[in-house]
């Protein structure tokens, strides 16, 4: 008997790799770190709104919505975003980054105040030495900055997260010092960052395991680890993963991977490879739209082969796929059909497979094509379609192929 589970034998099955037993929560930093690209058109606050509700849907825990800091006009934004959140009713969570200065701190404070809910304050300090010796810093000097930093942020109510720059560079005792002087002052969560993507799978084990080390030798309890990457090297998202898996509560990331240098860790092919993994529910039967607002909003443009939401994801013109795509459609079977040539179930991200018709196509997409738009596959017409398919260098578009139609003889 033929059975879904039959169908595929999954390899990434047979030595599974455990779900983490923490609760996996997501940071999404599109509307501030992510504008930091220096390709991006920032979006009008009305477009920014628009993309926290798709984060709210999507399952999206919190936002970065924005660095208050930075002036009037981006303190103005920022509060229109908090008191959405608010007005709405929203689930997810505002914070707001911020040097660890009072200046940086007090428009978080004040945005709190009048929008009236909780703004996690993400206190950031570079630690690594390099960064150290050309900000002519000395450790005595940032641990005072982040007493002073946190103990002022608390002591408004504001929730802090504090933040560690160049984390996966930075000395082991430098670090120590930094996060059990933020938390004694009242952090309730520490972030450690990879800001310039340097660290591989093998390096966040290992600093992911000295952290949580360092945290039950101190006795800390209730203070929770973020995991912060950029994509320098390509790994993000398979660093998000692993920080995951060596105990991480929340991963950050952008939409499309937006951000300065290459960018951030890609929110979305997170959310897509761990619901594939089993390690999330959430509905993502919106992330296309998510992704190709962002794309719009920011005039980035989404590559064609972008995974998941790129124009060629699921799309196929090539004889053999299609041919298998076709014949599962023809069984009435819209999971085979998802699947018999694609790891990844369109249906499941609120898409769905394409057959196109080019120079590498047979006749049998031309077949369906047809069929699919209500017209006779009559063999001339076959023929004449398939040969200009042959002979063009690229795919034809529908325009093209009606065209062809409207010149075939009635």
């Amino acid at each position: 008997m033929v059975t879904k589970s039959n169908l595929i034998y999954d390899w990434n099955t047979v030595k599974e790799v455990p779900k983490p037993a923490q609760k996996i929560e997501f940071d999404d930093e599109t509307l501030r770190d992510g504008l930091q690209s220096p390709s991006v058109t920032t979006p009008s606050v009305a477009e920014k709104i628009r993309l926290l509700h798709l984060m709210e849907i999507l399952g999206i825990n919190s936002a970065d919505i924005g660095l208050p800091g930075a002036g009037r006009a981006v303190s103005s934004n920022t509060l229109e975003l908090a008191k959405e959140i608010a007005g709405s009713k929203m689930k997810i969570e505002a914070n707001c980054a911020s040097r660890t200065v009072e200046a940086d701190i007090t428009p978080i404070v004040e945005i709190s105040q009048k929008a009236g809910i909780p703004v996690e304050a993400a206190l950031f300090i570079g630690s690594s030495p390099i960064r150290q010796y050309a900000e002519d810093w000395t450790l005595d000097i940032m641990l005072e900055h982040t007493r002073k930093a946190v103990k002022f942020a608390t002591s408004n109510n504001l929730p802090v997260m504090y933040v560690t720059e160049d984390t996966t560079r930075a000395n082991p005792d430098d670090i120590k010092k930094l996060y059990l002087t933020a938390i004694e002052n009242g952090a309730r969560r520490i972030c450690v960052c990879d800001t310039v993507g340097h660290i591989t799978p093998n390096g966040i084990f290992q600093l992911i395991g000295y952290i949580k080390r360092m945290l039950k030798e101190g006795g800390v309890k209730d203070v929770k680890v973020d995991w912060h990457g950029h994509n320098d090297r390509g790994l993000s998202v398979w660093n998000a993963i692993c920080a995951l898996q060596a105990g991480v509560d929340r991963v950050h990331g952008t939409a499309l991977g937006i951000g300065e240098r290459v960018g951030n860790a890609p929110l979305d092919q997170m959310l897509v490879n761990l619901k594939l993994m089993g390690w999330i529910e959430n509905d993502l039967t919106k992330l296309y739209e998510y992704c190709k607002l962002t794309s719009e909003y920011t005039d980035v443009p989404i590559p064609a082969g972008y995974p998941v939401v790129g124009k060629d994801a699921f799309e196929t013109a090539t004889g053999v796929h299609a041919a298998a795509v076709i014949k599962a459609f023809k069984k009435g079977d819209k999971w085979l059909a998802d699947r018999v040539y694609s790891g990844v179930p369109a249906s499941e991200f609120g898409l769905e497979q394409k057959i196109k018709i080019g120079p590498m196509s047979g006749r049998s997409n031309i077949i369906f094509w047809l069929s699919q738009h209500s017209i006779e596959a009559k063999d001339e017409l076959v023929s004449r379609i398939f040969e200009q398919a042959k002979k063009s260098k690229r795919l034809l578009t529908d325009d093209e192929i009606n065209n062809i139609i409207k010149d075939f003889p009635k």
